[in-house]
């Protein structure tokens, strides 16, 4: 997947899952959409999805400090070119 395409499929899960639409790429999800620890593990399930593997624990430990959209498709990118 390309990083916009990546990017897309975090944003539509973003609106699918958590009602959140069109989330600033740069805002702190947890200050400005209150997004919290139980949002993170829904959400890296939905990685998960996305990517057809699942994460291993080191891979979900380190997503726990993200805070951003862009850290997230970030994230995602790193992943897909490991399992590619």
């Amino acid at each position: 997947m390309t990083h916009d395409e990546i990017e897309k499929a975090i944003i539509r899960i973003f609106a699918d899952q958590f009602e959140i639409e069109n989330p600033g790429l740069n805002d702190n999800l947890r200050d400005v959409y209150e997004f919290d620890s139980i949002d993170a593990i829904e959400l890296l399930r939905e990685i998960e999805i996305l990517l057809g593997v699942q994460l291993t624990r080191e891979e979900k430990k380190a997503a726990m400090e993200i805070r951003t959209v862009n850290q997230i498709v970030d994230y995602v990118v790193r992943l897909d070119r490991k399992i590619e």
